[in-house]
């Protein structure tokens, strides 16, 4: 059965058997619709091909795109009764949404990589290519200055100079950002070597093809390839890039308040859970190396 045919019976379903209010109905016609396209964009064509890790994957773009806890709960929940729908007309053979939870996993130890992690990943871009430039110069900035994927997208030409990053976050509220050498001689080289024309001072810094900025999207894929190339296996998205930002920083010693303000957090707490972080990955080497751990 094809995703459209499924999905619109599905949709019958709950108007029909369910009884949903219609704004329940379109919420969750939607969030299975947005979950089917994702699914073709990673070749899955056939429901009884779906893993679990596909549905973990969405999520977590999902949360990379900063979408609400609410939201991705209320997602999570449509998938769930979408394959016990599926499971019940004898579409598939098992469920794999079965015994996942709803996502309190959102608000757990953030994933980060370690710094050889990060290191294979910033050098796989062909930097003697205007697509692997741009790349190159994309990761350096999620990573050196921990910015939200969507800050980066919307960086304009006239952001950044030898020192800091203009950044509007969440609410339009604007704040600078240190950034490193590697960082500037990155987007340098993209700037230099094979950035197009710049017609207007409101210009976008990093564009795609057609001379538009780029998009979320886009990011998202970049990094999911590259990891792929540098044998990364973890689950890795913009916001890793953000995480492990913090990590390191408060690995070597800087000082939460600073950390915070650079993350561009309204809220302490939200910056605390990176000294979780920490404390974690000491017990690790702790039980790791110690002869008594």
């Amino acid at each position: 059965m094809s995703f459209e045919k499924s999905l619109a019976d599905f949709v019958c379903y709950l108007a029909s058997e369910k009884g949903l209010a219609r704004n329940s109905i379109e919420a969750y016609e939607r969030d299975v619709a947005v979950f089917l396209n994702d699914l073709r964009h990673c070749g899955v064509e056939d429901f009884n091909c779906v893993e679990q890790r596909h549905i973990v994957e969405f999520l977590s773009m999902l949360k990379a795109k900063e979408y609400a806890a609410t939201s991705i709960s209320r997602a999570l929940i449509a998938i769930k009764v979408f394959f016990r729908f599926l499971k019940r007309e004898g579409v598939i053979i098992s469920n794999v949404a079965l015994y996942m939870d709803s996502p309190k996993l959102w608000q757990l130890i953030p994933e980060v990589l370690m710094s050889d992690e990060v290191e294979r990943l910033l050098v796989q871009p062909a930097v003697e290519t205007a697509l692997g430039a741009r790349d190159r110069a994309i990761l350096e900035v999620l990573y050196g200055c921990g910015l939200r994927v969507s800050e980066v997208c919307h960086l304009g030409i006239y952001d950044v100079d030898d020192t800091f990053v203009r950044v509007f976050g969440k609410g339009s509220k604007e704040r600078l950002v240190p950034i490193g050498k590697r960082a500037i001689e990155a987007i340098d080289h993209y700037l230099l070597h094979y950035r197009g024309k710049v017609e207007d001072e409101k210009d976008a810094l990093f564009v795609g093809k057609s001379g538009r900025p780029i998009d979320r999207q886009l990011v998202w894929k970049m990094i999911k390839k590259y990891c792929k190339q540098a044998g990364i296996r973890k689950n890795v998205s913009p916001h890793t890039l953000r995480h492990s930002f913090a990590t390191h920083l408060l690995d070597n010693g800087a000082e939460l308040r600073v950390i915070q303000e650079m993350l561009g957090h309204a809220s302490i707490s939200s910056t605390d859970r990176y000294t979780h972080v920490s404390n974690k990955r000491l017990r690790e080497a702790f039980h790791s190396y110690h002869p008594r751990g």
